[in-house]
């Protein structure tokens, strides 16, 4: 696997020498590529030990052959722009070549990662989410950055991604380009980079905790940290799918190559399911909807006192209410279950008329909120119940997406 790494000059530049030595000791070949503010941050020499191989920072180097940049641009099977200034992002958006970098980028049909590190106010700015929400539509995909205490010395968002994120991000833009080779480091898990199956299939996945405002400062939620639902996404995306995740809270980042509908309450994502309702081949409610709201909210924040009384109303059923409607569109849910976790997960399954549930204890070792690793049972709609041990979320995803692409393929 062949990887081009941009540096450019965010003081994260030096976080991008641990990615290229993850990269180097997984067996990819690296190259690297620095813009000269970059180089004012961390040496070539230091990429250079790195990688094994020149840094290239001139749009006008000696290079044997074609032009450089045409070379460095055809030569990759993936560009990462880490980190990226808002500077590179502008750059890219308004297709400004005026470095060796862009001028790459512009040139090349590889897949792009760009990752973000930056002032928090900068991140925010309009005009740079302006950029980025136009080179999501072009089909660059983005390293969300993380929120964290930043050089600046505030805490916000504007973090790089963390190493493991970023080389998750790299392995599976690899596998989305059919990259052959590519090491257990960075590869997408077991065999997913030679299935497609979900091609020319639209997948809404829902994920994170809702919340219900209790008044304008406090809310009711619950401890769903999203990460099975960004799991999901991530494969359903590997394996060729259109995909759309609707987000409430998380605590973890949106994998690349999704389009990200952020909401709150449980009604704002009934609203986002049903405005991708009819183009959909299948939906995934992962996400941790609140069962109840305030049945009224108040104005400004609640005073303390003694005895408060709250009032609950109960949420609207969103799986349930789809399913009713569902058509020849597949639906998959969660049961979570602290006993009884098949029986819990049949009777979902029959109430809700769903097509596939997977019931899990969040009690059980090694698993719960904020895990790496699920355990449960796949429950069918003809009967079939198969146990899953614990494995990770990434694997328990593709054993839905077996079976989603399965249902689907049968479906006339």
């Amino acid at each position: 696997m062949r990887i081009l790494i941009g540096v450019t000059g965010s003081i994260a530049a030096y976080k991008a020498a641990e990615v290229v030595s993850a990269l180097k000791k997984s067996g990819a070949e690296v190259t690297v590529v620095m813009t000269e503010h970059a180089t004012e941050l961390v040496g070539p020499a230091t990429f250079r030990g790195l990688s094994g191989n020149e840094v290239r920072v001139g749009l006008f180097e000696r290079w044997p052959g074609k032009p450089i940049h045409i070379d460095l641009a055809t030569g990759h099977d993936v560009v990462a722009i880490i980190p990226a200034t808002a500077n590179i992002i502008g750059k890219i958006a308004c297709g400004i070549c005026d470095d060796l970098l862009s001028t790459v980028v512009l040139s090349t049909r590889s897949p792009v990662l760009v990752a973000p590190a930056m002032n928090e106010a900068m991140y925010g700015n309009v005009a740079v989410q302006e950029n980025i929400a136009t080179l999501k539509e072009r089909g660059i995909s983005f390293i969300e950055p993380e929120t964290g205490w930043l050089a600046c010395g505030v805490e916000g968002i504007g973090r790089l991604a963390s190493l493991d994120t970023i080389l998750a991000a790299i392995g599976d833009a690899a596998s989305t380009a059919d990259v052959a080779g590519a090491s257990d480091a960075v590869a997408a898990p077991k065999a997913a980079a030679a299935s497609k199956d979900l091609a020319g299939r639209k997948v809404v996945v829902t994920g994170g905790a809702t919340l219900e405002p209790l008044d304008e400062v406090r809310f009711i939620s619950n401890r769903s940290s999203g990460k099975m639902a960004a799991a999901l996404a991530r494969v359903a995306v590997r394996r060729g799918a259109e995909t759309v995740l609707v987000a409430g809270v998380m605590a973890v980042p949106p994998p690349p190559g999704v389009k990200v509908v952020r909401v709150e309450t449980g009604a704002e994502m009934k609203q986002a399911i049903q405005d991708e309702w009819e183009d959909t081949d299948c939906i995934v409610m992962a996400a941790a909807v609140c069962d109840f709201r305030p049945e009224r909210v108040a104005k400004g924040k609640l005073k303390r006192r003694d005895g408060l009384v709250l009032k609950l109303a109960s949420t609207d059923d969103i799986l349930g209410s789809f399913s009713r409607k569902k058509n020849k569109r597949m639906m998959v849910g969660f049961a979570l279950e602290t006993e009884n976790a098949v029986e819990g997960g049949k009777r979902k399954l029959d109430e809700k008329d769903l097509d596939l549930v997977i019931a899990n204890n969040p009690l059980r070792e090694g698993t719960g909120f904020g895990s790496d690793k699920n355990a449960g049972y796949l429950i069918y709609r003809d009967g079939r119940v198969e146990e899953m041990p614990l494995m990770s979320k990434l694997d328990l995803s593709e054993k839905v997406f077996d079976a989603v692409a399965s249902h689907l393929a049968a479906m006339p």
